[in-house]
């Protein structure tokens, strides 16, 4: 196989997001239930609706992929194939109506992401990467655009409180913190999509689980970025939490160096 991400998978990625973005606008603003999963992040039923059509659809399609999803889990996770799925990554944002969640898509294939899909549907913004291919928003080619040294570069993250649980991450994040030009957060899924189109230069986050981060892998690598765990190491289902997305290889150089210790 020539291309490591098939054009038939491609429009299966697709077709998932057109399904996602249609529940997704139909409860967006609307009064919803909020229910309290075990790890007391919320869940809401669009969430749930939007996971269930999309595993219909590959079910139906390619029924010996494998689905890794966040609310109903594991399904021949040791496919070759197999999609991994996060239909609101950002509840909070979307149960608060603020449009930077979105639908998070990947296929990976022995393990390494080939293809991501992060979509907005309140915006309408769609980022697309594929290995071997170019990053599109909305059919057009984006690229990361670097500011430079580390001083000169705009740090996102969801939240400082992803840093707590460990003494020593929270104490490496702080260092770079303080390194950069300045730092924002809440950015969700879409800080991710704005590194890729150019507008901010690095995303440090911890505590992530692989439906959280393997749809950005091909997204900003597409773009002319880097995305690794903090040591280095490539991201996939067997990763553990912790990400840093960068514009450019020397600001992710520079940013590990700080973060790994």
């Amino acid at each position: 196989m020539t291309d490591p991400c098939p054009d038939a998978f491609l429009a299966l990625g697709v077709r998932l997001a057109d399904a996602a973005r249609e529940v997704l606008l139909r409860y967006y603003r609307q009064p919803l239930g909020i229910i309290d999963k075990a790890d007391e992040s919320p869940v809401t039923i669009a969430d749930r609706e939007a996971e269930t059509r999309m595993r219909e659809i590959i079910a139906d399609t390619f029924p010996d992929h494998g689905v890794v999803g966040e609310e109903y889990g594991s399904d021949r996770a040791d496919a070759e194939f197999v999609w991994v799925l996060d239909p609101v990554d950002g509840t909070k944002a979307f149960l608060s109506g603020v449009p930077v969640f979105g639908t998070l898509i990947a296929l990976m294939r022995g393990g390494k992401p080939i293809l991501g899909i992060m979509d907005q549907p309140v915006t309408g913004e769609r980022w697309v990467g594929a290995a071997g291919r170019p990053t599109l928003l909305n059919g057009v080619a984006v690229r990361t655009a670097p500011r430079g040294a580390l001083s000169d570069a705009v740090l996102w993250s969801t939240s400082p409180h992803m840093f707590d649980a460990v003494e020593g991450e929270r104490a490496a994040f702080a260092q770079l913190r303080d390194a950069v030009k300045f730092v924002h957060y809440g950015g969700e899924c879409y800080q991710y999509a704005a590194l890729a189109s150019g507008h901010i230069d690095l995303v440090v986050e911890g505590e992530m689980a692989p439906y959280d981060y393997c749809a950005h892998v091909p997204v900003i690598e597409g773009a002319g970025g880097v995305i690794t765990d903090w040591q280095g190491g490539p991201l996939g289902l067997e990763s553990g939490g912790k990400v840093v997305a960068a514009a450019s290889p020397e600001l992710h150089e520079a940013a590990r160096q700080i973060l790994a210790g």
